[in-house]
């Protein structure tokens, strides 16, 4: 788990922005997949926040159903990767 964590942490975004250095397509295609993944991620999430409104539940268990959702962790957790890798990039391209 730990390994997991520092290669989605440190690792792949790193990698990330070398790819786009290489070639402008990585950068469109992250781009991209960023915009996708946080549409999902806002869709999951006002989805979600609507039924628990509309079932009028307010134990704090019904949100945190939402976790179970795969879509949700892999959204999110692009996005989590993407901002770490776009970081990098504003840093490093900076300077």
């Amino acid at each position: 788990m730990k390994i997991f964590l520092v290669l989605s942490s440190i690792v792949l975004p790193v990698i990330m922005f070398f790819l786009q250095k290489f070639r402008m397509i990585f950068r469109i295609i992250f781009n991209l997949v960023a915009v996708v993944s946080a549409i999902i991620f806002g869709n999951i999430t006002s989805v979600s926040i609507y039924e628990i409104i509309k079932d009028h539940t307010v134990f704090m268990t019904n949100i945190h159903s939402i976790f179970l959702n795969p879509f949700f962790l892999s959204t999110g957790g692009y996005l989590g990767t993407y901002l770490i890798y776009r970081l990098i990039f504003i840093t490093l391209d900076e300077g």
